[in-house]
């Protein structure tokens, strides 16, 4: 069974078709929030920037939410494979002993082991991230507005009731909650900020400089679930305010992407083929079609069918934290044994990339 499946925007086609697909090509990789969805990318992630775009030098704009933020920054770090094999590890390895009585680990505990978390993992490799010589990092993250300006027991559930409300109603209008707050890298030998690989007239957006004094802060806000975990409050260099999950603004960064003519392509690593907008837009089908924006687009994605053989005939998601509560060995199977059959989908992609076969091209 062949596991990976290939869509393209008609952009990224019609290239594809006349050129092939070369390392060159790539101007922008996005990466998804899913929280351990994005652990079926892994061997793919590894391919990617620890071989395949190392046979070209041309910048590459790396956008992440959630996760997928804590992906596009290990990808900055030298020796990308060590990197993400040690993410992998202790990503699956996650684990919370709770106190007797305590059925499940509170949002404060979350918070606190996870910062510590990525002190240990980026710590002392902060200009490996903040200075690589070609790719140029953007987090995702989401600013509170009206109720959702600070966190509290019931500011907190009124608030996304509204905010769910409202973008129930048109997703801009999901702007007056939660605006989207990117923290960019500064491009290799430059002096200024630039501007993002992407339009931001489809929401409210701002741009922050992304710095070692505010770059945990801000990785640590993309991946804070609300409820889950706790937002990060007042991120150095940024507007004041609570910062929440960049997924719930941008879940699958459906943006109006603008790579440059040199590297035309937007290079798409996903665990599925639909690009969600945002994270409360999950309800709404009509919302997961593609649109113009991702027209220079290729997603590569597990082919539905072959997610059915792997462990619990799915991908890892955060409902197997609830499954296996305080068993570890059986999450750590599972989830093992899922991203060791995912390897199939890097080899299928080092073979396609040789010579692209465009009959296993579907539209986006």
């Amino acid at each position: 069974m062949q596991a990976l499946r290939f869509y393209a925007g008609p952009a990224a086609r019609r290239h594809i078709e006349q050129h092939g697909l070369r390392p060159q090509d790539i101007g922008v990789i996005p990466a998804a929030a899913g929280g351990p969805k994005g652990l079926i990318l892994g061997p793919i992630d590894r391919f990617l920037f620890g071989e395949w775009l190392a046979r070209s030098g041309q910048p590459v704009d790396l956008v992440g939410a959630s996760i997928g933020a804590w992906r596009m920054a290990t990808a900055c770090l030298n020796d990308p494979v060590a990197a993400f094999e040690r993410l992998e590890r202790d990503y699956i390895a996650q684990h919370y002993e709770l106190p007797p009585g305590q059925k499940r680990p509170t949002a404060v505990q979350i918070s606190q082991r996870f910062g510590e978390n990525l002190e240990l993992f980026y710590g002392g490799r902060l200009d490996e991230v903040l200075h690589h010589p070609r790719y140029r990092l953007h987090i995702v993250t989401s600013r509170g507005r009206l109720l959702l300006r600070q966190d509290g027991g019931l500011r907190t559930p009124l608030g996304y009731l509204g905010a769910f409300t409202a973008n129930a109603l048109h997703r801009k209008a999901l702007g007056a909650w939660l605006e989207r707050v990117v923290f960019s890298s500064a491009p290799a030998q430059a002096d200024s900020l630039g501007p993002l690989p992407f339009g931001t007239l489809d929401y409210r957006t701002r741009q922050v400089a992304m710095r070692a004094d505010n770059f945990m802060d801000a990785l640590q806000a993309s991946c804070s679930i609300p409820f889950m975990l706790r937002p990060v409050r007042n991120i150095a260099g940024a507007p004041p305010g609570t910062y929440w999950d960049g997924g719930l603004t941008d879940y699958h960064l459906h943006l109006q992407y603008q790579p440059p003519a040199s590297s035309p392509i937007v290079l798409y690593p996903h665990f599925q083929k639909a690009v969600v907008p945002g994270w409360l837009d999950k309800a709404w089908k009509g919302r997961h079609r593609s649109s113009p924006a991702l027209d220079a687009m290729l997603v590569i994605a597990p082919d539905p069918e072959w997610v059915k053989t792997l462990p619990n005939a799915k991908l890892p998601d955060r409902d197997d934290f609830r499954r296996y509560g305080q068993n570890l060995p059986a999450r750590m199977q599972v989830w093992n044994g899922a991203v060791s059959a995912a390897t199939q989908l890097a080899d299928e992609l080092a073979r396609w990339l040789e010579r692209p076969d465009l009959s296993r091209l579907d539209p986006l």
